[in-house]
């Protein structure tokens, strides 16, 4: 699963009953994203309930289910999302449900509260796992054979757990980045979450920043300066000039900031940008590839491949064929 790939990723999505609907969305929404972006379906999710019945959140919106949770063999990853009163979800039918589903699957994530239902099937003994913040102190007491930490999300092998909504966002946006590279990373963060650059309404906005966690206003002025030089880009010692600091400094502060340097973001900005020029205009490659600032139409072509795993003549023609199919359908 958390591997570079082009081939669809079918999930399992457990939900238990009083699961928040943000939580839901915070697994669907940015794999959605990804698959609109790239123009094909990368993700496809299907829902499950321990009973196959539709099963109440916390918000009194009850979510339909496309089946009933049981113990394949199927290798799909599988997530279990939780919420409220995990416990009363936590029967020993279905915590041997997990215990023996986790055999075969690539995958097994304890979303949120899902993590104590990982931990009651003994399936976290001896790994990572992080829960929300004000369940850590109970969880790391009832199981002291699994290391718990105070982290966001955490990656131990066939183990993924989060600690919150917020958090599970940036567990998505991991796996797109692990699957798919930076660039469609980047550009789903963007569809959902912003960093405010001040309080002053005249101030813009930087979409470059969107979805970043840029504590350090030096980052974020280097960003804005790479949205805004697009077309002939800045090179890092003159980038690093503009913000007052030593180019090895400004590369420290966006590893510690966004976890990428800065020529690999900026090259992002530059690659997603194009992107939406070839998906959405009819110019030309050449016209694009000077747009974004790449010498020719070559070297813009082997770094869209090497980013999005397709040239953009077969983007175009992949697209074309959707609009075709589904002008076709009834």
């Amino acid at each position: 699963m958390l591997q570079r790939s082009t081939e669809r990723l079918d999930i399992d999505l457990l939900i238990l009953p009083e699961t928040n609907l943000i939580l839901i969305a915070s697994v669907i929404e940015p794999l959605r994203g990804a698959n609109r972006i790239a123009g094909g379906e990368l993700y496809r999710w299907r829902l499950l309930t321990p009973d196959g019945a539709p099963v109440p959140t916390t918000s009194h919106i009850a979510i339909p289910a496309e089946g009933t949770f049981q113990a394949t063999t199927e290798d799909r990853p599988l997530f279990v999302l939780a919420s409220y009163n995990w416990h009363d979800s936590a029967t020993p039918a279905l915590k041997m449900q997990l215990s023996r589903a986790a055999r075969y699957r690539s995958i097994v994530a304890g979303i949120e509260s899902g993590t104590w239902l990982l931990a009651e099937a003994s399936l976290l003994g001896g790994l990572r796992a992080t829960v929300h913040w004000e369940d850590y102190e109970d969880f790391a007491l009832a199981y002291p054979e699994v290391r718990a930490v105070k982290d966001r999300f955490v990656i131990d092998g066939k183990r993924l757990t989060t600690s919150g909504s917020l958090p599970t966002v940036d567990l998505m946006l991991e796996v797109i980045r692990q699957r798919q590279g930076y660039s469609l990373a980047l550009e789903v963060s963007r569809l959902f979450r912003y960093e405010q650059p001040s309080f002053h309404a005249d101030e813009p906005l930087s979409a470059a920043s969107a979805g970043l966690s840029m504590h350090d206003p030096r980052v974020a002025q280097a960003v804005r300066l790479m949205e805004e030089h697009i077309e002939q880009p800045l090179i890092l010692a003159r980038l690093a000039r503009r913000v007052g600091i030593s180019a090895r400094h400004l590369q420290d502060l966006f590893q510690q900031n966004i976890g990428a340097p800065p020529h690999v973001h900026y090259l992002a900005l530059r690659l997603n940008a194009a992107r939406r020029k070839v998906i959405e205009t009819t110019a030309s490659f050449a016209d694009i590839a000077a747009a974004t600032g790449f010498n020719s139409a070559s070297a813009f072509a082997r770094s869209y491949r090497a980013s999005f795993s397709e040239s953009p003549s077969e983007t175009r023609r992949r697209l074309r064929r959707r609009i075709t199919l589904s002008a076709a359908l009834p």
